[in-house]
């Protein structure tokens, strides 16, 4: 018989609709479930791609993804937010206010802006909102090293004086930059910066592998799932990185699609346990 202690924690996922299922909503779906949680979530965009790319992208009214937000928040008890693709500034704005009605906690934001295929997902207006308002009232962002550099105008290599200052001119209370696009062989690094400028850096095997999309939203969400069970910020990335890199391995060699193609979420089936 189910009880208040089994009860999963709630996750709260903000994002655009990806119609191959291995980045955005769908992916974050995924990870939310395999890390233990139970997630919800709020469509901001319907998007058309592939493997390929972003086909298409069409961000829904605002005022549809603040009915969303209000319809989850009135009747969940929500333990943690992850934010990744808005698409325009009104939309930036419905999701600001919402969060900041409802006392939103353990917001972790995936400051989508790009596609892989190079596609803009975030009109100017939209990210500097973003850095004025949005970014200041989250637990953590996670900006790749392109985004890092649309966002700062730095780029690697990455001093610990960098990281700090970036943290403090962003605005949230941590701040993980990950390295991933580095033209290391062997590895990948993130870097976490935190509110008393501590500096943490996180190795893990690079993966050979085509199938890599939808890293971003995969970490994040497995981030946000661990903050929701009141793990601390290092170790909840350290978890998180993890678990991606067993999603990548393990979907290594699947042959989905002709272009980058989806990890495999569920590394461990049902039926071995």
């Amino acid at each position: 018989m189910s009880t208040q202690t089994d009860t999963p924690k709630v996750i709260l996922t903000i994002a655009g609709s990806d119609s191959s299922a291995g980045a955005g909503i769908q992916a974050d779906l995924k990870t939310i479930a395999a890390n233990g949680g139970y997630a919800c979530s709020v469509i901001t965009a319907v998007t058309a791609q592939n493997t390929r790319g972003v086909i298409e992208s069409y961000p829904l009214p605002p005022d549809l993804v603040k009915a969303q937000i209000e319809a989850i928040f009135s009747d969940f008890n929500v333990a943690a937010v992850k934010i990744g693709m808005l698409g325009t500034a009104a939309i930036v704005k419905a999701v600001i206010a919402a969060l900041k009605k409802h006392h939103a906690r353990n917001i972790v934001c995936d400051p989508v802006m790009l596609s892989t295929s190079g596609k803009t997902l975030l009109e100017q207006e939209g990210v500097a909102l973003c850095r004025k308002e949005l970014f200041p009232i989250c637990t953590l962002i996670t900006p790749n090293l392109p985004e890092f550099a649309a966002l700062t105008g730095l780029e690697m290599p990455l001093t610990d004086s960098m990281l700090t200052a970036s943290r403090e001119t962003l605005g949230s209370r941590w701040l993980l930059v990950k390295g991933g696009h580095t033209e290391t062989a062997d590895y990948v690094s993130d870097w976490l910066v935190g509110e008393s400028n501590e500096i943490s850096q996180f190795n893990a095997q690079r993966i050979e592998t085509r199938n890599s999309h939808g890293t971003g939203c995969t970490l994040s969400s497995a981030i946000a799932t661990n903050l929701a069970k009141g793990i601390p910020m290092p170790e909840a990335v350290r978890l998180a990185k993890t678990y991606l890199t067993t999603c990548l391995a393990a979907g290594a060699h699947w042959q989905l699609g002709d272009g980058h193609g989806p990890m495999n979420h569920f590394p461990v089936s049902v039926y071995d346990l």
